[in-house]
């Protein structure tokens, strides 16, 4: 169960090789969670996050899941559910893909597509449905400033995410009152492997400055969370220009 400020003893991680989703459990292990389950495809990548995270503490297990395998979604995570009752999901997988070549190979955009919305609406529904039957627990969806508004640059991802971004809302909307908060993180630029060359857009942040931001929104019971906060004021004017000021823009 939670305590009272509302951080998890337990701790399910969609993406388990996330920088982010890392960065977010070791921030809580150092807080009160004492059991985290890391779900993603099986790799040496995956067992060194649970072992760093043992090393902290935590008694940490790994969980095969593939965001592209909806079909499996709620017999995997059903499995961790019926183990105990989880205090958090933190769905943190997603896909950045290139967008210059995925323009030029629709499979290939339809994959990020796939992971970032498809398989995150699977995976989102089958945990705030367990969620809900336990009667507690936080949702914790990592989306994007991206999703706010299309910009040529990166279009296939950012609809993915504006995808996603709603999804959430609307979810969270429809378990209000039944004991599981729902909240949605939009970062802006994350300095993490995934961003690694590309040119760094203003108001870049980190994998831990996110973490405590997700962390202080759970604290609060926030059902939105900007990261940094200034992206808000940023993105509400960005959002309002008109559309042929918009694509003019080095965005």
């Amino acid at each position: 169960m939670k305590d009272a400020f509302g951080l998890p003893q337990s701790l399910l991680v969609l993406g388990g090789t996330s920088e982010i989703a890392l960065a977010t459990a070791r921030r809580l292990i150092a807080r009160r969670t004492r059991t985290v389950w890391l779900a993603g495809r099986p790799s040496p990548a995956l067992d060194e996050a649970a072992g760093r995270l043992r090393d902290l503490g935590a008694e940490v297990r790994t969980v095969a899941f593939d965001a592209l395998d909806p079909a499996a979604h709620e017999e995997v995570l059903g499995k961790v559910f019926a183990e105990g009752d989880v205090d958090m999901v933190l769905l943190a997988f997603g896909t950045l893909g290139d967008q210059a070549h995925d323009e030029r190979d629709p499979a290939a955009a339809v994959r990020v597509a796939q992971t970032n919305y498809t398989g995150a609406v699977s995976a989102g529904l089958v945990c705030a449905g367990a969620l809900q039957a336990q009667g507690h627990g936080s949702l914790v969806v990592l989306s994007s400033v991206a999703g706010e508004r299309a910009r040529r640059a990166n279009f296939i991802y950012g609809s993915s995410k504006a995808g996603l971004d709603a999804f959430t809302q609307g979810l969270g909307d429809a378990l209000y009152g039944t004991g599981v908060h729902v909240m949605v993180v939009r970062p802006g630029f994350v300095r993490t492997r995934m961003t690694a060359g590309l040119p760094e857009a203003p108001l870049a942040t980190t994998p831990e400055a996110v973490a405590a931001a997700v962390e202080l929104g759970l604290r609060r019971r926030s059902e939105t969370v900007w990261v940094p906060g200034a992206l808000r004021v940023v993105m509400s004017a960005l959002r309002h220009l008109p559309r042929a000021v918009f694509r003019r823009l080095p965005l």
